[in-house]
């Protein structure tokens, strides 16, 4: 078979995958963020949300990272769909960018489709994915697959979880979720339906394991609503709030609390505009809030004024560090203002928030986080909520996701406490079989990442993408020489080093016009006349230069005249 993106194989590939009831996670198994999540049945497969991540330091300029879906893609003649269980980037962000190579049905709730018709213009393929729009508490059919739709709660509209019935059991897929009492925007969570597919049976629970170390519950949005009011009085200046633009309660509730005390919203980031109209279109945002352009609201009196803005995880391109680095036209702080974080750090992100903070504290701006105040509950459940679930659930094997690995060990732990007989740790690529009640690793498949890189997708081990990651910790160094059609050079050969020492920079007799020339010279005469030898010896002759210390990138243009 002939794979479509990634080049290194992971692979130790199970038999019998054509045959009975399978799991297997291309992504958000050992990481937290970029859900990829297939089951097979009798030979037909269904993916479950198809999601993102994001870049950091490690290779530079990669905003958007996804999961390789090569192994289903070479089977997408046995793909019967493909459900997003919520419109969170990490579920849904993918899709516009590899949808093209999956052609399936997409199944999903109302306020998740109406997100995704956005993100599908975006690409230009507006009218040609098949989204099946499933009601809350919904049923779908796809293939070998019975999938009940199952309303939970979560940080934002109709998170699902599903219980995937199939001949050989029922597979209860958790999604992301949260018990909430007071969600203030959705439907609380449908504990009969819980109940009532615990009572049938369930073979496997496959869960989030994010917040599985804090102990007790999540918490309630509506807490989180009076405290703002409280804290926002406190201040005078400019108030700048930081939160996932996708948390649509948080939104409203920011909003109020900016009511209550007299100020006026300004919506700084596409992204929250974005989903203040997928909300007004699906009604779960009031008609009586009304929002300001950030150009707009900066001719309001300070104490008139709040910024809700994105960027609380400290994401380079976003409204919050282009402000706090003086970079944002339309916004700007200064001390006496306030910049107030609601949301949770995302492992991972701490340099790049402290990053945002550190930049705002030295324009004098006071920053208030969750170690100041209550300004932010969790979208995932902690171990009560967990607990809670196992007991209505009651499955015969307990499958930890949506965690780094030590997330996962102890959720896998803490269903042992619950009383679940196996349970299974799982990395991305694992094959999980299930027979007789039990599941095992059988084997594992390929699996890896793609990156975004000017709006075309590309494998993780493209020579760009390697030269990007070497040149940012090695360097990289260009020369050039100049030959006549006979190999005689003519004129000193040129070198530029980018990033690092030249290690040559002081030599007078043995520079780089003595390194290069002797290196060209020392070929055969016919050799040098071969642009591809010459170029060969003139790198081999610069790293040379360099070893062993550093390895740069080198590029050698060989030019004739």
């Amino acid at each position: 078979m002939n794979r479509s993106f990634s080049q290194d194989v992971k692979s130790d590939f199970p038999k019998g995958l054509d045959q009975g009831l399978w799991f297997v996670p291309l992504g958000g198994a050992g990481e937290i963020g970029m859900n990829l999540n297939l089951f097979a049945c009798d030979g037909k497969w269904l993916m479950v949300d198809l999601g993102v991540t994001f870049g950091d330091e490690t290779i530079p300029g990669l905003d958007v990272v996804m999961a390789d879906p090569s192994f289903i893609v070479e089977r997408r003649d046995k793909l019967a769909g493909l459900i997003v269980t919520h419109a969170h980037e990490d579920h849904v962000g993918a899709v516009a960018y590899l949808w093209p190579q999956l052609k399936c049905p997409v199944y999903t709730t109302p306020f998740c489709a109406a997100f995704l018709e956005y993100k599908l213009k975006e690409v230009g393929l507006h009218g040609q994915v098949p989204v099946t729009v499933v009601p809350l508490g919904g049923r779908a059919e796809i293939g070998p697959f019975n999938v009940d739709f199952i309303t939970l709660t979560h940080s934002i509209p109709e998170p699902n979880a599903l219980a995937i019935r199939t001949r050989h059991g029922t597979i209860f897929h958790t999604g992301d979720w949260k018990f909430d009492s007071d969600p203030l925007i959705g439907e609380v969570t449908d504990y009969a339906a819980l109940n009532a597919i615990g009572d049938q049976g369930v073979l496997a629970l496959i869960g989030d394991s994010t917040n599985v170390f804090s102990e007790g519950e999540a918490g309630s949005e509506g807490e989180v609503r009076e405290s703002l009011i409280g804290l926002f009085a406190r201040f005078t200046g400019r108030i700048a709030v930081g939160c996932f633009a996708s948390n649509l309660a948080r939104l409203e509730s920011i909003c109020r609390a900016a009511a209550a005390n007299g100020r006026h919203v300004a919506l700084v980031g596409q992204s929250l505009w974005r989903i203040v109209e997928t909300a007004r279109r699906t009604g779960y945002l009031a008609p009586d809030l009304t929002f300001y352009e950030a150009e707009d609201a900066a001719y309001l009196p300070r104490d008139k004024v709040l910024y809700l803005c994105t960027g609380s995880q400290g994401e380079a391109r976003a409204a919050l560090m282009r402000i706090a680095s003086g970079q944002h036209q339309d916004v700007s702080l200064e001390e006496g203002d306030v910049v107030v974080f609601s949301s949770r750090v995302i492992p991972g992100n701490e340099k790049a928030i402290a990053r945002v903070q550190n930049h705002l504290a030295k324009l004098g701006v006071e920053i208030v986080t969750t170690r100041d105040h209550f300004i932010h509950v969790s979208g995932h459940p902690a171990r009560d909520e967990l607990r809670r679930m196992y007991q209505m659930i009651r499955p015969q094997i307990a499958i930890p996701v949506h965690g780094e690995a030590m997330h996962m060990r102890a959720h896998a732990a803490l269903a042992k406490e619950c009383q679940v007989p196996h349970t299974v740790l799982v990395e991305n690529g694992s094959a999980v079989k299930f027979e007789n009640g039990k599941a095992r690793v059988a084997g594992t498949v390929w699996s890896g990442r793609l990156a975004l890189e000017d709006g075309a997708v590309i494998p993780f081990a493209a020579p760009m993408l390697r030269d990007r990651k070497r040149m940012f910790y090695e360097g990289a160094v260009v020369a050039t020489v100049v030959l006549d059609e006979d190999g005689e050079l003519l004129g000193e050969p040129q070198v530029a080093v980018l990033g690092m020492t030249d290690p040559l920079e002081d030599e007078d007799e043995y520079g780089w016009d003595y390194v290069l020339n002797n290196a060209v010279n020392r070929l055969p005469r016919k050799a040098r006349r071969d642009d591809d030898a010459v170029e060969e010896v003139v790198r081999s002759g610069v790293r040379k230069a360099f070893a062993p210390k550093r390895k740069p990138v080198v590029k050698v243009h060989v030019i004739r005249v």
